[in-house]
């Protein structure tokens, strides 16, 4: 007989017998359970199966991050040292624009007889100037001075070459008499 295409059911094969397996002798005692809370993550970290597969992307990602990882702290590095230039261009942008100010400054012709007047004590054609030597604010009386004069010769070292510069500023700078 045929099957095929006739509608007939074909013959069932008898199905492989199975050894009995003598089931074991309980223990009389056991231990306790205790019931636990089975969390979410725990539930779901039992539940993953690793395959192959699995280990190959893990493997790609993992050599992914090596061959990536030093790319990545270079590039890093150097956007540190792209930010540090641009502060100090700002910075050096900062000094040549006050730099240019100054300039300006010294164009004007009023800025410079005012530095001129105040730094080196130029006058103009006319005008007098009154020089102040005593600044400190001491007074100069003759009635300060009580101490009595020393008998003894006294050595001093002193500087004679300071002593000397001083003297001739002091000769140049002293002003002079109109002569008449």
């Amino acid at each position: 007989m045929t099957w095929n295409n006739s509608g007939m059911t074909p013959p069932r094969l008898p199905e492989p017998r199975r050894p009995k397996v003598k089931p074991r002798a309980e223990p009389t005692k056991r231990p306790a359970q205790v019931a636990h809370q089975e969390t979410a993550a725990g539930s779901w970290l039992r539940g993953l199966r690793l395959s192959g597969f699995s280990f190959v992307m893990m493997g790609i990602l993992v050599l992914a991050v090596v061959v990536l990882a030093p790319s990545v702290r270079t590039y890093a590095e150097q956007r540190q040292q792209i930010d540090e230039l641009r502060a100090s261009v700002a910075a050096q942008e900062a000094v040549v624009d006050d730099l240019k100010d100054e300039r300006e400054r010294w164009n004007d012709r009023t800025f410079v007889t005012t530095q001129a007047r105040d730094r080196l004590s130029y006058v103009m054609p006319g005008d007098i100037s009154f020089l102040v030597l005593n600044d400190t604010g001491a007074s100069v009386d003759a009635d300060a001075d009580t101490t009595t004069v020393s008998t003894a010769i006294q050595d001093t070292d002193v500087d004679w070459v300071d002593s000397i510069f001083r003297s001739v500023m002091t000769a140049g700078l002293a002003p002079q008499e109109a002569a008449q």
